[in-house]
């Protein structure tokens, strides 16, 4: 008996865990310091935080694979004309959500490098 009640939770949970994911949106890290004038310190913190962002972006994206792959039917030929559409928008939504996060992701990870080069160049001046 006590082994139906664990495996009915289980599978209450993860139920529900698969009904609706919740994919949250990171935070992108504040502006990166100019790399002609930041500290080391400032330097390093600018890259924990983009590394942080770069950890979460690809858990946000990972959730909207899945959400993307929970709205994919195996078999379309079963789907009224109408939940193919309503099926095909939502995939469509999403694969615009995950597009705009990694155009967004390269945008954060492109501004921290651009600085990054500064700040060496800087270092191998001095």
């Amino acid at each position: 008996m006590k082994a139906w009640i664990a495996l009915t939770l289980a599978c209450v949970f993860s139920a529900a865990a698969h009904a609706a994911p919740s994919c949250v949106y990171p935070t992108a890290p504040g502006a990166v310091p100019d790399g002609n004038t930041a500290t080391k310190e400032e330097m390093i913190a600018a890259k924990n935080d983009t590394a942080r962002y770069n950890t979460e972006m690809t858990s946000y994206l990972d959730c909207l694979k899945l959400e993307t792959d929970a709205v994919t039917p195996k078999d379309e030929s079963k789907l009224s004309a109408d939940e193919k559409k309503k099926l095909t928008d939502k995939r469509n939504i999403l694969i615009q959500k995950n597009n705009a996060a990694v155009d967004e992701l390269q945008a954060v990870v492109a501004r921290f490098n651009e600085q990054l080069k500064a700040y060496k160049a800087k270092q191998q001046k001095s």
